[in-house]
């Protein structure tokens, strides 16, 4: 008795690069490190008015909070492309 050959694994499937896109690769704890770096947390909680950034802030309960908050992630994403500009503009200057 003979055994059937397996066939050949897949290639894994490529990704398309989104050279384009500024938040590719781009982690969410990399986005709060960078906006409390950037604005502080006293900012950043006025900001976006959310309490894990206004009372007794850190990454790890913000982290808890923002992935379990598409809303509160939106905003995030948006105020760290903000930050992005804004630092462009700054260095062109």
């Amino acid at each position: 008795m003979s055994t059937p050959e397996t066939p050949p694994p897949a290639p894994p499937a490529n990704k398309p690069a989104q050279p384009r896109n500024p938040l590719h690769g781009v982690t969410l704890e990399a986005m709060v490190v960078g906006l409390a770096d950037y604005f502080g947390w006293d900012e950043l909680g006025r900001q976006i008015p959310i309490r894990c950034f206004q009372i007794d802030p850190s990454v790890g309960s913000s982290l808890k909070f923002l992935r379990k908050t598409p809303w509160a992630r939106e905003k995030v994403e948006s105020l760290y492309l903000f930050m992005l500009r804004d630092q462009r503009r700054n260095a062109q200057d």
